[in-house]
């Protein structure tokens, strides 16, 4: 049976990806329509256009609008996985470090926000440093946060080992982090060495990936629209029993080494008489 009170939460990163998708192909599509032009912004050889060239421009309304949309439905998106996990709609986080590790990811994702809607304001024909200074700061903001998300799934996953949709999404998000990783490399690298046309296309393969990893999370909340709230107590009982096994083992052990360490101790005090 379906809730639909859930499926509008999940609704939430779906927002946000298409609202991104479509700002950047409404960008590209003007940008070409007008017969690609050259920019102020630009370099003299530079033929491609960076996301925010065009965005400086008279689009610069849909670039603030469609960064802002993006982003605040994407923290949304975070929010309201904490929130299913805590009320039991999705797998509960067990241990104290994986509800540090969500905190964390939704801190540093609303340092992404900040990144974005920010450069997106101070354009770079008016504010070139600032504007560089908060492009870093948003894919640096979001790239952090995917990590801790990653390392919290993972975590979960090994808790959870019925829930295949949560290593599922640990390997896809780990992709993200490494391919963004490596892209960012190659854009900086190609934006300093006055490769401005390869990083303009990097920019560009940058942005849509954005868009394929927030679409993750409307596959992570997907599971909430179900009534499966006994499946997941069920698997955390499991979990729990997992960890009070594993803990029942250490004190066991624990409990074998005492005696050994205490007769050692005694013979040793024997020996010294």
């Amino acid at each position: 049976m379906v809730d639909w009170k859930y499926v509008l939460v999940g609704i939430l990163p779906l927002v946000s990806a298409l609202t991104w998708l479509g700002m950047l192909l409404a960008m590209f599509v003007v940008w070409e329509s007008q017969g690609s032009p050259h920019y102020v912004s630009m370099e003299p050889n530079q033929r491609i256009a960076y996301i925010s060239d065009i965005g400086a421009q008279e689009l610069q309304p849909l670039f603030i609008a469609g960064a802002c949309v993006t982003t605040i439905f994407l923290d949304l998106s975070f929010a309201a996985e904490r929130w299913l996990r805590h009320s039991g709609r999705l797998a509960k986080n067990i241990s104290s470090n994986e509800k540090r590790l969500s905190a964390l990811s939704i801190l540093f994702a609303v340092f992404g926000t900040a990144g974005l809607i920010l450069l997106s304001i101070f354009d770079n024909v008016s504010h070139p440093n600032l504007h560089n200074g908060f492009l870093l700061l948003f894919i640096a903001g979001y790239v952090i946060s995917a990590i801790f998300i990653c390392a919290e799934y993972q975590r979960l996953g090994r808790k959870y080992r019925r829930l295949r949709i949560l290593r599922t999404s640990f390997w896809v998000k780990l992709i993200f982090i490494i391919v963004e990783i490596l892209l960012a490399a190659v854009f900086i690298g190609t934006s300093f060495t006055s490769h401005k046309n390869i990083a303009a296309v990097v920019e560009w393969i940058i942005a849509l990936i954005f868009t394929f990893y927030v679409l993750t999370f409307f596959v992570d909340l997907l599971p909430a629209s179900r009534s499966q709230r006994a499946d997941f107590n069920m698997a955390m009982d499991q979990a729990t029993n997992r960890a009070t096994s594993r803990r029942e083992r250490r004190d066991r052990s624990s409990a074998r080494d005492r005696p050994m360490s205490q007769m050692s101790q005694t013979t040793d005090a024997s020996a010294a008489v």
